[in-house]
């Protein structure tokens, strides 16, 4: 199992980075990329604490992987700070993409489709065919989502997606304990997004370092 995208108390989450590999590993993950709300001012302070947190995982059996969620970051400026995140060692870059809860600025899905440095375009909303197709001749996953509000536009993301070829991936958004989801919660927050069973096998199998190095 995997996660790509959660949040710890370096930003808005409810947990310091080792319960949330705790609990998580309980639940039997064994992929997790922690990846808190970053922009410029941040990176570095989220990166650089994310690097001492690898040795006490592989205790609990779990692979962190160093992410960030670029938030708010205006669209002509992604490129830039995604791959300054990736200088500063970010194994996982996520983009806040259009969801319908908050007011996203237009363009950040576009910028985030087209940036050879983002990894996963979190709760894109509404995404248009042509940033899907974006998405996909760049490597950049579009992400099913548990998150409450985010979800609304999950089955047209699923839609969108599948019908554009783009690598699909299912993640909590977790923020606090009640938000981390068990395997089957994961399977029904993919197979609600309406995705087809085998569709949903793929994406829930997802080897995430072999995609990882074939993305990058």
């Amino acid at each position: 199992m995997y996660d790509l995208h959660t949040h710890t108390t370096m930003t808005d989450g409810e947990m310091i980075p080792i319960e949330l590999v705790r609990r998580m590993s309980v639940l039997g993950y064994r992929v997790i990329a922690i990846t808190d709300h970053a922009d410029s001012s941040n990176l570095g302070f989220i990166l650089s604490s994310l690097a001492r947190v690898g040795e006490d995982a592989e205790d609990y059996g779990i692979q962190v992987l160093r992410g960030v969620e670029l938030t708010h970051v205006p669209p002509r400026r992604i490129p830039v700070v995604a791959r300054e995140a990736r200088s500063l060692g970010a194994e996982v870059v996520l983009v806040h993409g259009e969801t319908p809860l908050e007011p996203v600025a237009p363009g950040t899905n576009h910028a985030a489709c087209g940036c050879p440095d983002v990894d996963v375009l979190a709760h894109p909303g509404l995404i248009t065919p042509d940033n899907a197709r974006l998405a996909r001749e760049h490597g950049v996953a579009l992400e099913i989502t548990s998150r409450g509000g985010h979800n609304r536009a999950n089955g047209h993301v699923a839609r969108v997606g599948i019908d554009a070829g783009c690598q699909l991936v299912v993640d909590s958004d977790a923020h606090a304990p009640g938000d981390l989801l068990d395997e089957h919660a994961k399977r029904m927050v993919a197979l609600g997004a309406g995705l087809p069973e085998k569709e949903c096998a793929r994406v829930l199998s997802l080897n995430i370092q072999e995609w990882l190095s074939r993305a990058r």
